[in-house]
């Protein structure tokens, strides 16, 4: 069975943001990864679920309660 893939256009819509979006991230080497097939850009499905489940949060604050030291001085994070 060959696997569920998503142009870049589709993806777009799918997480509501620009397809300009995922081209930068695609050079800045960040968001799902992706298939390129001469030069067309594909993301499988897989990949795309992956990121999705990665991306999840429960709290806005996640992410700072982890940091610690001078990362959390440098973002002015009390504690």
């Amino acid at each position: 069975m060959s696997p569920v893939l998503y142009r870049q256009a589709t993806l777009a819509k799918r997480w509501g943001i620009s397809p300009r979006t995922l081209e930068r991230w695609r050079w800045l080497g960040q968001g799902p990864a992706y298939l390129k097939i001469g030069g067309s850009v594909a993301y499988r499905e897989d990949d795309v679920l992956a990121y999705e489940a990665a991306q999840r949060r429960v709290a806005t604050a996640e992410t700072e309660r982890h940091l610690s030291g001078p990362d959390r001085f440098a973002r002015g994070i009390p504690g």
